[in-house]
Parts: structure tokens; sequence; C-alpha cells
């Protein structure tokens, strides 16, 4: 009986050091894998990711940390996309946009509405920033808004005088292009604005630079003939 007691408390005993031999056989494995997969991971992940983490850039920027920007840009590897400059556009921040356009960002690439930061910049008065671009990138005149307008439409409706003037300078805008509507910058700075004395200076300049006045938008108008309707005798005179 003590003999049968013995043999059967000897096999329990190595039964339970085999499933724990086994059990730790099972968990070391895994953690095998799991370090493996991490690495494989890792290994796959663009080296850009590795040394930039997603937002980064991007923090540094809607904190206007200038110092924490230089930093980033400084890696060799910088990951520098439109959505940090758009955003120190749209800020107007001068220094950050000064240093993500001399880093290679794309003064170009657009967002989900069609922003980029050279339209933006165009559109919005950002005369400074605007100026570096086109002194230190190079303007895709072929990318629109998202009216199908170029960056010259907008910043004459808007009333931006000097980027007007700006624009104007660069020989590959073209002056007379038409949007989606058929609207023309010339047409924008009459028909869309209440006639002003800065609207008026934008006509003046546009006709200086050699416009086309008798362009009609998709509703068969010219730019005079808004003037006339609504009374701009100004420019009415400038336009005649």
């Amino acid at each position: 009986m003590l003999k049968n007691i013995i043999g059967l408390t000897a096999v329990t005993i190595l039964l339970l050091v085999g499933c724990t031999s086994k059990g730790d056989d099972n968990v070391e494995k895994q953690t095998k894998t799991e370090v493996t997969e991490e690495a494989v991971e890792n290994d796959l992940q663009p080296k850009e990711e590795q040394q930039v983490q997603k937002g980064e850039l991007l923090q540094a920027v809607e904190e206007k940390d200038v110092q924490k920007v230089k930093e980033i840009l400084a890696r060799s590897n910088a990951t520098i996309n439109e959505t940090p400059l758009l955003i120190a556009t749209h800020e107007n921040d001068i220094e950050i946009a000064k240093l993500l356009i001399d880093a290679g960002a794309d003064i170009n690439q657009q967002d989900a509405i069609q922003d980029s930061a050279y339209l933006y910049a165009g559109a919005q008065g950002k005369t400074e920033i605007l100026r570096y671009m086109m002194e230190h990138a190079k303007p895709n005149q072929q990318v629109r808004n998202r009216f199908g307008g170029n960056a010259l439409i907008p910043a004459a409706e808007k009333g931006h005088l000097d980027n007007v003037r700006l624009l104007l300078t660069d020989e590959q805008v073209d002056i007379d292009h038409q949007n989606d509507y058929g609207y023309t910058a010339l047409i924008e700075a009459v028909a869309l604005t209440d006639g002003s004395k800065v609207y008026q200076e934008i006509v003046q300049e546009l006709m200086d630079a050699g416009v086309n006045q008798n362009l009609r938008d998709r509703y068969g108008k010219t730019a005079l003939d808004y003037a006339k309707e609504q009374g701009y005798r100004k420019m009415i005179e400038i336009l005649n």
C-alpha cells in the first residue's frame, strides 16, 4: 500500500514538473515571437517616422516653438509635409514658415479642401510668406484652388493690394486666368467687392499689367458690365 502511494506521488510530481516546463517554454516562445514581431515592425517602419514621431513637427509648429522646429529639421531624415507649413501660413508665423520652406516643404501640396501654402498665402494676404515662397521655392501655377482659381484671383477679390502687386511681378502667373465661374482677377475685383478705394487701386494695377478686360464670365458679363450695374463710377473710368 505504502509503495503504491509513493509511486502515485512520484508520478504526480513528474507530471507537474513537465507541465511547468512546457508552460515556461510556451511563455519563452511567446516572448520571443512578440520581440521578433516588434523588431520586424520597427524595421519596416520608415526611418523618418522612427526619428520624428507622428505629429511632433506639427505640434511644434502649432505651439510656435521655433527652437523645437529647428531641432527637428536638423535631423537628417526629418519628414516634411504640407501640414506644418499650412499651419505656419495660417498663423502668419513667418520665421517658422521660412524654416520649413528652407527645409524643402512643398508649397504646392494641397490639403483636403485644395488649399496649398502658396495659394493660401496669396489669397489671405500673407505677403511676406508669399514673397519668400516666390524667391526660395517654385510655385506650380497649374495647381488650382477649390474654385478652379489661381492665387491672384482671391487676392484681388479680398483686397490684398500688396499681394496683387507681388503676384503681378511673376511672369508665370496667368493674369487672365478664369476660374470655374469664368471669373478673372479683374472681374472679381469689381463684381464681388464694395468698389472702395483699395479695389479701385487693384483694378488699376490689373489694368496697368495688361489684363484682358473684355473677357466674360459664364454669365456673359465683363468687369465693366458689373461696374455699371453696381454704379462704381471710379472703376468705370478706369475700365473705359
